[in-house]
């Protein structure tokens, strides 16, 4: 665009002065060789002009005969590039497409027509049609090669990297991507593969300072970085937990305040506080980390934050953090955990009440174990709970790759990854998950209730029957028993069946007690299914049958 610019330029420029040389009239005369040549001046610019465009002309043409030679030779040097780089180009979608065959005779045909030095890609078209062909040891051969060259250096030591993972040569691939990530830290391979190795080692410095090396170009690598920083400060704080404490509680809240919903961090900068007797801040930091993610650990620090406090103390510790985050399971369960310490049972059991119906889980039928056996001593109550618990959801646990953990680790034993650790529910046991109707009939509203009471409600308008229903829930535990009748003398027995003639051998056993429920008018009393033992909730229908059964000899 300049250069047509600057042409029009020229011409208009050129145009101006002859106008103006044709509005000035005048004679140019020149003697030269004893003649003597006059002529206008308008003619003598346009044969200047003349002279010089000639000239112009001459000379381009002696150039370019002069130049033909290399400008034949370059139209066919480019020629070969250009199908050069189409046969690479076709060898490399082929072999990213899987077509061996393909590949190799694209890689053959743009090695002739390319050179290696000029075109580092051959190699690389090479070692793919190598891997398609199950050669891994010239694959591993041309990587090698690449390595040597700067500008495939990275190139070579992802494929070196990718080949030792395949064989299972860790530490070689560690070391591959360890001199990747010298040269480049922004690899994410790379800086994954190094990061590993420096935390299986516990290096938390140089883990930290391969992080802080890398430039994150979007919000998501920044929040990213974020997190594996706090990860790593808080496994750093962990460690350092007993032989400095004041260097653990400065790491452990520079990670709560990366990430202020972490709660292995803010548990870790809660117990640096507390070594050093700063309860005030120690406590704001799990209140912080309460409020947005309750958490166990977080339970068991706050209650025991002062040893010296009594069981009431924390308990009234449990009920205020209880009121940050009320209406959540784990609230109600540390209310119910500190009531049982206690002593106080009655609102131990409601709480935990409350917790069954929030999640209906093992750990909340446990503790309903717990506190049925230190108040009642009931032990049939207490493997009715535990018959529950078993067949409960379990608790969430921290899991990473399928292994269940009792505590926070900064990486998975298993696979090495870096903050693998989540806190949810592990899988589940077969035969072990309860529907939300089954695990709310195990609270006295509905299975400790009398037959009276049942049939009671078996006539009353649906309305009534619910809010009778709501309103047992408060009676004491007494009025829920199931009557037992006295079972009937042996004499009486054996009468009945002597004048019903049947002729049965005398059997010594034990009188069984069985539940006579009211059974309401018009219905058959053999068609009313019989409840469980009071004293052993847990045994089957076909188990109870059983035993029983009036054996007969024939």
């Amino acid at each position: 665009m300049v250069r047509v610019l600057v042409f029009f330029v020229l011409v208009l420029f050129l145009g101006l002065g002859f106008a103006w040389l044709a509005e000035r009239p005048g004679d140019l005369v020149i003697t030269f060789g004893g003649y003597r040549y006059e002529v206008t001046l308008m003619m003598a610019a346009v044969l200047v002009v003349a002279v010089v465009a000639a000239v112009m002309l001459l000379w381009w043409i002696l150039r370019g005969l002069w130049r033909s030679p290399y400008a034949v030779a370059r139209y066919f040097r480019a020629r070969r590039r250009d199908r050069g780089y189409q046969s690479l180009s076709t060898g490399l979608i082929a072999a990213g497409a899987g077509d061996a065959g393909l590949a190799r005779r694209m890689g053959k045909q743009a090695a002739k027509l390319l050179s290696s030095d000029q075109e580092p890609l051959l190699h690389l078209l090479d070692a793919q049609a190598a891997l398609l062909e199950g050669d891994h040891e010239a694959a591993r051969k041309k990587f090698a090669a690449m390595v040597e060259d700067p500008e495939m250096r990275l190139l070579g030591l992802r494929g070196l990297y990718l080949e030792a993972e395949r064989m299972g040569e860790r530490e070689a691939a560690r070391h591959y991507a360890a001199q990747a990530a010298r040269t480049a830290p922004q690899l994410g391979w790379a800086m994954k593969a190094t990061l590993e190795a420096r935390v299986e080692e516990r290096d938390w410095k140089g883990a930290l300072a391969l992080v802080e090396a890398q430039k994150p170009a979007h919000p998501g690598e920044r929040e990213a970085q974020a997190r594996r920083r706090a990860v790593l400060l808080t496994a750093q704080a962990m460690d350092e937990l007993d032989s400095d404490p004041a260097m653990a509680r400065a790491n452990a809240l520079e990670a709560h305040r990366l990430q202020p919903d972490f709660v292995p961090a803010a548990v870790t900068a809660a117990r640096a506080l507390l070594r050093q007797n700063d309860l005030r801040r120690a406590t704001k930091v799990l209140e912080t980390v309460w409020k947005k993610t309750p958490h166990p650990e977080v339970v068991e620090v706050y209650v025991h934050a002062r040893p010296g406090d009594s069981t009431h103390d924390r308990l009234t510790r449990a009920r205020k953090l209880a009121r940050l985050r009320p209406n959540h399971v784990e609230s109600e369960l540390a209310v119910a955990r500190a009531a049982l310490d206690a002593g106080e049972f009655a609102q131990a059991r409601a709480a935990a009440e409350a917790a069954v119906r929030l999640s209906p889980r093992e750990g909340a039928f446990l503790l309903l174990a717990d506190i049925e056996e230190a108040e009642t001593g009931d032990q049939g109550r207490v493997r009715h709970w535990l018959a529950k618990a078993v067949r409960a959801p379990r608790d969430p646990a921290w899991v990473a790759d399928g292994y269940v953990a009792e505590r926070w680790m900064p990486a998975s034993p298993v696979t090495g990854e870096l903050d693998a650790f989540e806190w949810r529910v592990p899988m589940e046991r077969p035969g072990q998950i309860i529907d939300a109707e089954e695990a709310l009939t195990a609270l006295p509203e509905g299975s400790h209730r009398s037959a009276e009471v049942n049939a009671e409600e078996a006539h009353r308008p649906p309305d009534e029957a619910v809010s009778a229903s709501n309103a047992r829930v408060d009676e004491p535990a007494a009025a829920w028993e199931t009557k037992v009748p006295p079972a009937p003398a042996k004499d009486e027995a054996a009468s009945a069946a002597r004048d019903a003639g049947e002729a049965r051998p005398h059997i010594e056993e034990k009188p069984v007690q069985r539940i006579t429920p009211v059974i309401p008018d018009g219905k058959d009393e053999a068609e009313e299914p019989r409840p469980p033992l009071p004293d052993d909730p847990g045994v089957e229908p076909e188990e109870e049958a059983s035993t029983s059964r009036n054996f007969r000899l024939f």
